[in-house]
């Protein structure tokens, strides 16, 4: 921060302009990492086993795997320079970490911890809380770091390249 600060000195942007344009670019970043998040996990709490994962999973590694900065012209075309273009291609790029992580942890979990789900009979809030969440959290938070870190470098290049008008790419 203190290099954009000197940087917009020198270049003479004001530092109101810089101050906007992070907080653009931030929101913008919160609002991708929220929506990845709820979708990473839910995906991956319903697809990770049965019959749905053995179709599911191979498309989830295919996506994950086309190269995410080609489908950007295709977002543009549809979406034009703004935000939601953004948005979306920043979801894109942090929901795979997210997603993975947590499928990895619930199909190397102890089979045990399964079968004291089905004795106890865990549905609904309880499951959730005392089985689904504790399970899932360590790998959430690991696939957010890995996605948080993907999502901000491909930030200021997207900006870039769909050319909005605020944000750290057009500062």
């Amino acid at each position: 921060f203190l290099f954009l600060l000197t940087f917009s000195a020198i270049g003479h942007i004001a530092p109101q302009q810089l101050f906007s344009d992070v907080a653009v670019s931030l929101w913008r970043m919160l609002a991708s990492f929220l929506i990845a998040v709820i979708a990473g996990w839910t995906f991956a709490v319903s697809f990770y086993h049965g019959r749905r994962a053995k179709v599911a999973l191979p498309v989830f590694d295919i996506l994950q795997s086309f190269p995410t900065f080609a489908a950007l012209p295709l977002v543009v075309y549809f979406w034009g320079a703004s935000s939601l273009t953004v948005i979306f291609f920043l979801v894109f790029t942090m929901i795979w970490p997210i997603f993975f992580s947590v499928v990895s942890s619930l199909k190397l979990m102890r089979h045990e911890w399964a079968e004291v789900v089905k004795i106890s009979n865990l549905r609904g809030w309880p499951y959730f809380r005392k089985f689904l969440l504790p399970v899932t959290v360590p790998s959430l938070i690991t696939g957010t770091v890995i996605g948080l870190g993907e999502g901000w470098e491909a930030l200021v290049a997207t900006e870039i390249i769909v050319a909005v008008k605020s944000g750290l790419g057009t500062f």
